[in-house]
């Protein structure tokens, strides 16, 4: 089934583009900025550096059938991606409004668990499985960054001192990049029974995955009153939407020169809870839970140069991946 796609980098939209590009330049204008430009008193700035430890996580994508009996999945792929991030985040403090820019990166090269593909590619049964291959994962340098604005609504509300409320408004995009190698493949009957097994041994499967993301939300904060044992204490939560453009490419490197292609658009939705340990006047030890859930449909591109064969299709096409990860960090206020 042929599709229109759009011609805008990373499939995004023209106002989508606009919007990242107008945040990004608001966070830098408040970061370059002489102090004292935007409030009466001089901004008070954040700097955290961070390493972010992902658990439980992966991102995957499936697609159906485009022929008859047009049975969903035909093929879905998973990538474990529990990887551990390092990274530093800046925020500006402008009376009510903050801005905020962060970026993490993969440490290094890093075992993230397993690539699981399945196959249901028998038309006569056709939701029985028919192929299963687990292979080794390897994380290559990926990395992903944000910028966001917020503004201070608690006390306009009558809320207590202790209490910030802040809807937060912002841009977060993330690229993965994997290296499946080393597995093995099972093949299937209709009852299940296996059939056939084949080991393979380096890589099989090279994945890119792009995540654009267009966020609003809340962020809520508690500051505890004379806390005992630290400096101070500060709960931090956060909860937003967001709209989502997704893009992945898979290359089959046992296959030849067979590429597959993903363009997706969505939503996903994430959760934040952590503490902040004062241990001065301006240096907190922070900790933070955090999930994230993505959810995506498009259009599925097919592309074999050897056998001259070219596909574009909507049937099934899915894209999603949840992520969840625990956060260790020092913020130093100034």
């Amino acid at each position: 089934m042929a599709t229109h796609e759009s011609k805008t980098f990373f499939g995004a939209a023209p106002s989508a583009a606009r919007t990242a590009t107008l945040l990004v330049a608001l966070a830098l204008a408040a970061l370059l900025h002489p102090p004292g430009a935007w409030a009466g008193d001089a901004p008070a700035w954040q700097v955290a550096f961070k390493t972010k430890f992902m658990l439980n996580s992966h991102t995957s994508y499936q697609f159906g059938n485009p022929f008859d009996p047009y049975q969903v999945p035909l093929s879905r792929l998973e990538f474990d991606m529990d990887s551990t991030w390092a990274g530093f985040e800046a925020r500006r403090q402008l009376g009510r409004l903050s801005l905020g820019l962060g970026y993490m990166s993969t440490v290094r090269d890093q075992r993230s668990g397993q690539l699981r593909d399945y196959d249901w590619d028998d038309d006569t049964a056709p939701h029985a499985l028919t192929i299963f291959s687990a292979s080794s994962c390897r994380m290559r340098p990926s990395y992903q960054f944000q910028v966001d604005a917020d503004l201070r609504v608690s006390d306009v509300l009558g809320l207590p001192s202790s209490v910030d409320l802040r809807p937060v408004v912002g841009f977060r995009g993330q690229q993965l990049r994997f290296m499946a190698h080393d597995g093995v493949q099972y093949t299937y009957d209709t009852a299940g029974n296996v059939t056939s097994r084949t080991d393979f041994a380096g890589d099989a499967i090279k994945f890119k995955q792009n995540w654009h993301q267009y966020f609003a939300g809340l962020r809520l904060a508690y500051d505890w009153d004379s806390p005992p044992l630290v400096h101070s204490l500060r709960l931090n939560s956060q909860l937003d939407v967001s709209y989502v453009e997704g893009k992945n490419r898979d290359d089959h490197l046992l296959r030849g020169d067979r590429v597959t292609r993903d363009i997706t658009y969505g939503h996903a939705w994430h959760a934040m809870a952590g503490l902040a340990f004062g241990v001065t006047e301006g240096l907190d030890l922070g900790l933070e839970v955090d999930y994230l859930h993505i959810e995506t449909n498009g259009t599925h591109k097919f592309l074999d140069k050897g056998l001259g064969v070219g596909l574009n299709w909507l049937n099934g096409v899915r894209a999603w991946s949840e992520q969840t990860s625990v956060s260790l960090s020092l913020d130093y206020r100034f």
